[in-house]
């Protein structure tokens, strides 16, 4: 059960509990956003309900103080995103944190191809986790083995994709919205979209528009959030 947010006040008490809707910049990491909430309004418990990779922007739901008990709530939710397939190219991290390593061509890849290898991710699938993730095994993030060069067993697990949809083609770009469960890789469809179309492919974009009920529209930058509950 969580609570159901409300725009926040500038005399909100954070110390207390306040769950604050954030639009993250690309090239930050969620904990970075986490960081810089703690320290503009001066609260120690403080925590994220979802992780976004850095190259991801949008919507990341920040708690603090007794608020962070409802950030599995939060998590449960269904999530939203848009973003940008590139066919043609792979990448250890499926997308561009990384340096494509292989690239085939596309000329031969259609529209009902496409769609064809969409509906294969509609409904309840198996993802593997990638490497370059913060799943812990051994106590250990995954993406700290990626980048030692260490390939670790992972379990798939089942995730569902209720929505799938192509917005645009442009090749090598697919234009996408997914509407999946909590712990849902798009980095992951991205990959596996491209090895069944038998040419690869990465998530070059990525962009995290809804969780549950809320929306990145009602979100604030960090710029806009520091503005206005800077702790002097």
């Amino acid at each position: 059960m969580i609570t159901k947010l409300t725009p926040p006040k500038t005399d909100i008490d954070f110390h207390n509990g306040q769950a604050i809707l954030i639009d993250k910049p690309i090239g930050w990491t969620s904990f970075k956003v986490v960081y810089q909430i703690r320290k503009t309004v001066n609260v120690k418990k403080v925590g994220h309900a979802g992780t976004l990779d850095p190259r991801a922007t949008g919507l990341l739901i920040i708690c603090t103080g007794k608020m962070t008990k409802s950030i599995s709530g939060f998590q449960d939710l269904p999530k939203i995103y848009s973003g940008i397939i590139t066919l043609g190219k792979k990448s250890e991290s499926m997308d561009l944190e990384t340096e494509p390593f292989e690239e085939k061509p596309v000329e031969n890849i259609n529209e009902e191809k496409i769609l064809e290898v969409r509906d294969k991710f509609l409904g309840e699938i198996e993802q593997i986790p990638p490497m370059y993730s913060a799943v812990k095994v051994k106590g250990k993030r995954l993406y700290k083995y990626a980048r030692e060069g260490k390939t670790i067993e992972r379990e798939p697990r089942k995730v569902i994709i209720s929505k799938f949809e192509i917005r645009k083609i442009e090749l090598p770009d697919i234009h996408f919205e997914i509407t999946c469960s909590k712990g849902t890789y798009i980095r992951v469809i991205a990959n596996d979209f491209g090895d069944k179309l038998g040419c690869g492919g990465l998530l070059s974009k990525l962009r995290r528009e809804q969780i549950g009920e809320y929306k990145v529209e009602q979100a604030l930058t960090i710029e806009e959030f520091e503005k206005k509950y800077v702790c002097n």
